[in-house]
């Protein structure tokens, strides 16, 4: 929040954080002390809070996230499964009733041992109880005492915790025999910024936080191996892979427990997962991080593994220097969890299955760590600025090591946005992401069209201004928690293009983008020259790219700038010729203009030979129109 008025807020450059001194968000140093009992799923603990409120409000509450009580009969995250129209299949067992298939919520059949819980006792503020209310997955807190602006309060609590059986992300016990996913596991408090509380219930969706400091404790059987969030303090002590070279770590014959200390500076998540059985690989990357391997001691998975680690560390090394440096020293890939979720210096991933789909989740999942755990928008309510730009790395990324490169790598996220459009259910990507009628359109409003957002950049701006709006944009917002305008200001600022039109009508409506060529007509007068008519039809507008292919085998292209942009953008291709037109206006449905050669020289003209403008018909594309061949019944 500004420190001023909140009309004056809204009328200044509300984000440009390197150059505004006002910006301020929250802080958190968490100091945790957990115990396991791994027989009963069950654990206990306590939990010291420094809270730091650099905001210029008094807060009399504060918020604090339950996630594991999402597990329950009843929760509104099993009221959710019961009624989208297609519930996530991890969560659902599908039955027959009559004959008929059906499916049932598997959180609804969980029994008092298997559900998730997460009880508060013994909340004080400054050693003063506190009004504590558990509210779903949110607690209430009611402050002994106002914390005034720019002041910092300590908030202890106990906690009583169950660990449910895996449904989604966290969880014991799933389907490749992790023991536990412990994710979500902790009251967390809830992110206060510029905009207010943000407290959402626990739908399955993703998470937002508040940046600081992990000081965790975790006491468990000495038989079990960890690995999540944060640097061990006490690694010459527990052994298990961590132990510095040279070092070999006994246990006393009566040790029954272990502790293990981590502490995770500068993050807004702590994470972790045990199992007796993990194998534990350490990669050092040159100059880099280094990287752990966690999974299970199965014969049929070790050579993927294995495999895995050298790609890792390229895309680690690839993702630095196209984004920016990854700012930890250490990440973690675990097997553990339900698919594939990303969290603070690590990622939970199922082990099993194709050495390509393990590659691939680690590539999407890592890639978060630039977006979800560096810039951390908020993914409530911008889900595609994470998932769209993490799917938008991956796929550079996996281009980059793959042994045969594509020219466009986003196709796959063209497909499915298309897909999404001719279903005719599509959302506005400013939807809240727990209000989406179909997980399908959440998947491909977030994941594809949020990729096509940078990927379309490049055909508006070009490949350099965009890579140059990436890593200015992770430099200057970095542990900020950027919204939707930040990355439109950086490429307005990198590129000197106006695209305040771009962000309004790729994001907040449902606008599509359809050209077309309308006409061809050759002259009649004996001039060499043929006359083009382009059309849009559809409601949202872009400058036009336009190449037209001769019969001598020549080409030549044409760019169309369009005219609330203000801008011309460099050819993307020097070795062909390029004539730049008039602008054209977004009002004026046509636009002419005139080829210096003959019809009869032309072979073929197309608009967008890129492909990396989302046009959603593109048979109007391309003059002769292509003939497409009969499909025999």
């Amino acid at each position: 929040m500004k420190s001023l008025s909140l009309i004056a807020f809204c009328l200044v450059s509300t984000f440009a954080f390197s150059q505004d001194s006002h910006y301020w968000q929250q802080h958190v140093d968490y100091k945790m002390n957990v115990t396991m009992n791994a027989a009963a799923y069950q654990y206990k603990g306590n939990q010291e809070l420094i809270y730091t409120n650099n905001s210029p409000d008094t807060l009399k509450r504060v918020f604090y996230h339950l996630y594991n009580n999402a597990f329950q009969p009843g929760s509104e995250m099993d009221a959710r499964v019961q009624s989208i129209a297609d519930p996530d299949r991890r969560m659902v067992n599908k039955i027959k009733v009559d004959g008929k298939d059906f499916k049932e919520s598997r959180i609804a059949k969980l029994k008092p041992n298997e559900i998730g819980y997460l009880k508060i006792s013994n909340f004080k503020q400054d050693g003063v109880p506190a009004i504590a209310k558990e509210v779903g997955t949110i607690l209430e807190v009611t402050l002994a005492k106002p914390l005034l602006p720019h002041s910092k309060t300590t908030l202890t609590l106990d906690f009583d915790g169950q660990v449910p059986v895996q449904i989604r992300r966290s969880g014991r016990n799933n389907a490749e025999g992790v023991e536990f996913s412990m994710a979500q596991w902790y009251p967390k408090m809830a992110e206060f910024d510029f905009e207010g509380w943000h407290a959402d219930p626990y739908i399955a969706r993703e998470f937002h936080g508040v940046w600081g400091n992990f000081d965790v404790n975790i006491t468990i059987d000495k038989d079990y191996v960890l690995g999540g969030s944060g640097y061990l303090q006490n690694k010459n002590e527990i052994g298990k892979g961590y132990q510095d070279a040279g070092v070999t770590v006994t246990y006393p014959k009566k040790t029954k427990t272990l502790t293990w200390h981590f502490i995770a500076p500068n993050v807004h998540d702590f994470t972790w997962a045990a199992d007796k059985n993990y194998l534990h690989d350490v990669y050092q990357i040159p100059n880099g991080a280094t990287l752990h391997f966690l999974y299970k001691n199965n014969p049929k998975i070790i050579d993927n593994w294995k495999k895995a680690e050298p790609e890792t560390a390229r895309l680690m090394q690839f993702y630095n220097q196209t984004v920016g440096k990854y700012p930890y020293d250490q990440y973690s890939v675990i097997q553990g969890g339900d698919g594939g979720m990303e969290y603070a210096m690590c990622t939970l991933i199922l082990g099993e299955g194709s050495y390509d789909g393990l590659i691939g989740v680690i590539a999407h999942e890592m890639a978060h760590s630039w977006f979800q755990h560096v810039l951390a928008s908020n993914e409530s309510k911008h889900g595609w600025m994470d998932e769209g730009f993490t799917s938008f790395l991956e796929d550079l990324g996996m281009n980059e090591i793959a042994e045969k490169k594509v020219n466009n790598p986003h196709s796959g996220s063209y497909d499915g946005y298309y897909f999404m459009v001719n279903s005719g259910k599509e959302l506005p990507q400013s939807t809240h992401s727990d209000r989406f009628d179909f997980n399908q359109v959440y998947s491909i409003t977030s994941y594809s069209k949020g990729d096509i957002f940078l990927s379309q950049l490049i055909y508006l701006i070009g490949r350099d201004n965009l890579m140059k709006t990436l890593k200015r944009y992770y430099n200057d917002f970095k542990f900020k928690h950027p919204t939707p305008n930040d990355i439109k200001r950086t490429a307005e600022r990198v590129s000197g293009a106006n695209l305040d039109w771009y962000l309004t009508d790729w994001t907040q409506t449902t606008n599509t983008i359809d050209y077309g060529i309308k006409n061809v007509e050759g002259a009649t007068d004996g001039v060499q020259r043929t006359g083009v008519t382009l059309e849009r039809i559809g409601r949202m507008p872009m400058p036009i790219d336009l190449l037209v292919e001769y019969s001598d085998g020549t080409k030549e292209s044409f760019y169309i700038p369009l005219r609330m942009m203000s801008f011309e953008k460099e050819n993307p291709d020097p070795a062909v010729k390029r004539t730049v037109l008039g602008d054209w206006a977004w009002a004026t449905p046509t636009y002419f203009f005139e080829i210096p050669k003959a019809k009869s020289t032309i072979k073929k003209i197309t608009i967008d030979p890129s492909g990396l403008m989302a046009d959603v018909k593109k048979d109007n594309n391309v003059f002769p129109a292509e003939v497409k061949p009969e499909v025999k019944k």
